[in-house]
C-alpha cells in the first residue's frame, strides 16, 4: 500500500556531464533519501548549524548543570547565605567566590542562571510535546472526519483561540497557586508541572488548526484513495497515511513552539504565576532583579542575557529547518 510519503530524491552527482564523486562511478544516478537531502540543505546554512551547535550547547549545560556548578566551586543553586551580601543588606556584584555576582536573597546568581537552563527547557520542552500531542489528534480529527466531528473540534478551538492566552494562563496559575490545595482535586499544584499544564492547554489549539488544515489537503489525495479502496478503516489512514506526510511541518512548527514557549515560561515566572522561589527561573530572576537593577546590574544581565541567546539560537534553528524541509527551497 502506498502511503504517500516522498520517494527517495535522486541528484546527479556529476551535474550535465555525469561526472561522479562520492563514490559513484561516472554517469551514474546516486540515491539520495529525502533525509539525505535535508540533512544536505541544512549543512550548507551557516547560520542555522551555528544555532544548532549554541542548542546542543545549552541542552548539556541543563543535564549537566549540577556538575557544571561543582566543576567551578560555586555554591549550590538552592544554597543562601545572607552574609555574603553588604553591610546594608543589598546584592554584591562579581567576585572570586561568586564570579557573576549573588541575588538578593544570597543566592548565587552562576549557578542560578544554569539551572534556570534546564526549568526553561523541561518547561519548554515538556510544553511543546503535550500540546503536539494533544494538537495532532485532535486535528486529524477534525480534518479527516469533517462534518459534526470537525463542527464541535472546530467551535472549541475557536472558543479557546478568543482567550486572551497570558490573560488566561495567569488565571489558571493563580487559581492553582496554593500550595497545598492546588487544583484538580491536588493533581495540579504550584511547580514545573503545573507551568507545562497552562501552556499546553493554551497552545494545543494553534497545532490543532494548523493539522486540521494540512489534514483537509491530504485526505483527497490519490493514496489515501488507494487505502480507503483496499478497505482500510479511519485510524489507520490517519495515522498510517496521513500522519507521516505531517512530520516535517510538524518538525518546523514545534522547532518554533520551543522558544515562545521558553518566553512564555519566563512571562509567567517574571508576573508569579509561573515557577516559584526557590527553584531557579529566568523570569523570576529577572522580577526579582528588577527593583534593584540600578544598584545591582549583574543580577539582571546575566540571565537577561541566557534568556536572549536561548531564544534566538532556537528561533535560527527553526527558521532553517524550516528551509531544510521545504522541498522548493533553493538551498
Amino acid at each position: 500500500m502506498t502511503t504517500g510519503a516522498p520517494e527517495a530524491a535522486f541528484e546527479s552527482e556529476g551535474g550535465a556531464f555525469g561526472i561522479g564523486s562520492g563514490g559513484a562511478p561516472p554517469g551514474e544516478i546516486a540515491a539520495r533519501s529525502p533525509w539525505q537531502l535535508f540533512w544536505r540543505r541544512l549543512r550548507s546554512d551557516k547560520v542555522a548549524m551555528g544555532a544548532l551547535i549554541v542548542v546542543i550547547a545549552l541542552i548539556l549545560i541543563a543535564i549537566f548543570a549540577p556538575l557544571i556548578i561543582k566543576a567551578v566551586g560555586a555554591p549550590a543553586y538552592d544554597h543562601f547565605d545572607p552574609g555574603a551580601r553588604d553591610q546594608f543588606g543589598q546584592p554584591t556584584g562579581p567576585s572570586s567566590k561568586h564570579f557573576w555576582g549573588i541575588d538578593s536573597h544570597g543566592g548565587d546568581v552562576f549557578s542560578r542562571t544554569v539551572t534556570g537552563a534546564r526549568t526553561s527547557l523541561v518547561v519548554a520542552v515538556g510544553a511543546t510535546g503535550v500540546s503536539l500531542a494533544i494538537g495532532i489528534i485532535v486535528g486529524l480529527f477534525a480534518g479527516f472526519y469533517r462534518r459534526w466531528v470537525d463542527t464541535l473540534l472546530s467551535r472549541t478551538m475557536d472558543v479557546l483561540l478568543a482567550f486572551p492566552i497570558l490573560l488566561l494562563a495567569l488565571g489558571i496559575g493563580s487559581a492553582c497557586s496554593d500550595p497545598k490545595k492546588g487544583c484538580l482535586g491536588g493533581h495540579l499544584k504550584p511547580g514545573i508541572g503545573l507551568v507545562i499544564a497552562v501552556i499546553a492547554f493554551a497552545q494545543w489549539p494553534y497545532v490543532a488548526r494548523l493539522v486540521r488544515g494540512q489534514v483537509l489537503s491530504l485526505r483527497e489525495r490519490e493514496f489515501v484513495d488507494s487505502a480507503r479502496s483496499l478497505g482500510a478503516s479511519g485510524p489507520r489512514i490517519m495515522f498510517r497515511e496521513i500522519l507521516p506526510n505531517l512530520v516535517a511541518p510538524i518538525i518546523v512548527y514545534g522547532s518554533l513552539l520551543i522558544p515562545q514557549n521558553i518566553l512564555f515560561e519566563a512571562a509567567l515566572s517574571f508576573l508569579g504565576a509561573g515557577v516559584q522561589f526557590p527553584t531557579a527561573s529566568w523570569g523570576e530572576m529577572l522580577a526579582d532583579a528588577t527593583p534593584i537593577f540600578y544598584n545591582a546590574w549583574w543580577f539582571m544581565l546575566f540571565p537577561g542575557l541566557a534568556l536572549l541567546i536561548t531564544v534566538l539560537a532556537f528561533n535560527l534553528l527553526g527558521d532553517g529547518l524550516q528551509d531544510a524541509l521545504n522541498p522548493r527551497s533553493g538551498r
